[in-house]
């Protein structure tokens, strides 16, 4: 009754938008415990799953390969930036360009945190259509894909990405079979954990912009735009043209949104509440992968020619894939029938939602914990922050890195180095006074070594590997480069600075 009574009290935009505000944090509170929830299972994947895996048997785009492709997104973070920068390593290590890309539209549209947001928000239906859809969504990519991506084309995005990374990724079959065979004991760990928790928290840290740009931009949608301007842009009530032309324009929404990953669902929401089809929607949530954002990644990544045909690639298969779920599903009986009057409720109440959102907290409390204690909990070797996003690198899968006041500073992606660089003060003070990893002070923490064996600065704190020779510790960045040491050390040493 009282917020009634304000509301009349204020002018009539300033309601409007109190009401936006409002519509955008009942999404987030209907949505808080399946954020969590997502979040801490992406977390704990991320800890026990090998990256190195990632990188073999990936060197064609077979069947088997896009199954393990698609997979191995399946099990990694979310984070479009991240699985961009990611989908290039691999590509620079070797893989196929289409296993990278198949990589990289898994990791984005068949996540577990993206399924549970979008059974909250909108419904069982939009969860079975992500997944169905995007094996539809995969196998058009690689159908189209090996007739417009090959040839000169992946010469030129192979020579683009290996010039950005100074032609120097690491990754070896020794460091795989090692890693794989200790998850089994790692999960046992109380380290272990700590460190999925740790991803966790970096990965909030890092999607906390998009998402809180997603809720508050879904609320102005779903109250503020009148009717008439969603028929004005989806045109509704032709039949077939209707769905064509609405999986065409829901990503050229995603396109001009900047908004990516589990950001886009709520805008997702709001445009199904607004009345874009069923397969507009569809299309719309795989289409984060072309936000303005990524088109300028791609472009840094592969070159101009490159990215222009990744984008009339992706935008092809995502409309097509939007397409061909709806019409299945119709011809299943999935399709949903009646649209939400609004996308969440009004108020906050004593149900479910609410205890499950209680209980969310707790465990977010617990994960915390473990992430603020992960150095005395035995966690954290090998790893480092990017101190651009907040997201957990593992050292030796890191995509990019430089050197700063003498450290070697890791980072998820060239987006998030390239920010670093621009303006590398403004992080520095960002992070200080941040406790150093086993309680050490700057200047002992800043000591490096040379890995003798491919010549990178490692941090000997968070080296993944090391060796004892002739009464000397050697530092490498990966296990791959410590066991050819062991194997014949005096060819490397030969090879040392002095």
């Amino acid at each position: 009754m009282h917020a009634e009574l304000l509301a009349l009290s204020l002018p009539g935009p300033l309601v409007g938008i109190g009401r936006s505000v409002r519509e955008a944090f009942y999404m987030f509170w209907d949505t808080l415990w399946a954020l969590v929830l997502g979040f801490a299972l992406s977390g704990a994947v991320q800890a026990f799953v090998s990256r190195g895996a990632m990188q073999r048997h990936l060197g064609d785009h077979r069947p088997a390969s896009v199954a393990r492709a698609s997979v191995y997104g399946m099990v990694s973070s979310s984070c479009s930036y991240a699985a961009s920068a990611m989908a290039r390593s691999l590509f620079v290590r070797g893989a196929d360009f289409l296993a990278a890309m198949v990589f990289m539209f898994a990791s984005t549209n068949l996540v577990i945190e993206l399924g549970i947001v979008l059974v909250v928000l909108i419904g069982w239906q939009f969860v079975a259509a992500e997944f169905v859809g995007g094996v539809i969504m995969i196998v058009l990519l690689v159908l189209f894909g090996s007739l417009w991506l090959r040839g000169r084309v992946v010469v030129e995005a192979r020579a683009m990405a290996e010039h950005r990374t100074g032609g120097h990724e690491h990754g070896d079959g020794a460091e795989v079979a090692l890693e794989q065979e200790g998850w089994r004991q790692r999960i046992r760990t109380r380290g272990g954990w700590a460190d999925a928790a740790s991803y966790t928290m970096s990965d909030l840290t890092m999607l906390r912009k998009e998402m809180a740009i997603g809720f508050v931009i879904a609320g102005f949608l779903s109250i503020l735009v009148p009717g008439h301007v969603w028929s004005d842009v989806f045109i509704r009530g032709h039949g077939a043209w209707t769905s064509l032309e609405n999986v065409v324009v829901g990503p050229f929404v995603a396109v001009i949104s900047f908004v990516c990953s589990v950001g886009n669902v709520p805008l997702a929401a709001a445009l199904w509440k607004g009345g874009i089809s069923f397969g507009g929607v569809v299309a719309f949530i795989f289409a984060d992968l072309i936000a303005m954002p990524l088109l300028l990644i791609y472009r840094k990544q592969y070159g101009g020619r490159v990215a222009l045909r990744l984008l009339g690639l992706f935008w092809l298969v995502m409309s097509a894939a939007g397409l061909a779920t709806e019409y299945l599903f119709k011809a299943v009986g999935w399709m949903p029938t009646a649209r939400p009057g609004a996308v969440v409720g009004d108020t906050i109440r004593w149900d479910w939602t609410t205890y499950l959102d209680i209980a969310a907290l707790v465990a977010f409390a617990a994960l915390y914990w473990l992430y603020r204690n992960r150095e005395r909990l035995g966690g954290g070797a090998g790893y480092a922050k990017d101190p651009v996003c907040g997201m957990q690198v593992e050292i030796a899968q890191a995509p990019a890195s430089t050197e700063h006041d003498g450290q070697r500073v890791y980072f998820c992606s060239e987006h998030c180095r390239d920010r670093f660089l621009a303006d590398p003060t403004h992080y520095v003070e960002h992070e200080r006074g941040a406790p150093m990893p086993n309680d050490q002070t700057p200047q002992e923490a800043s000591t490096e070594a040379i890995d003798p064996v491919c010549g990178m600065t490692v941090d000997r704190e968070h080296a993944p590997g090391s060796a004892e020779h002739e009464g000397e510790t050697f530092y490498f960045c990966n296990l791959g480069c410590r066991d050819r040491f062991v194997a014949d050390p005096e060819r490397y040493l030969t090879n040392l600075p002095g």
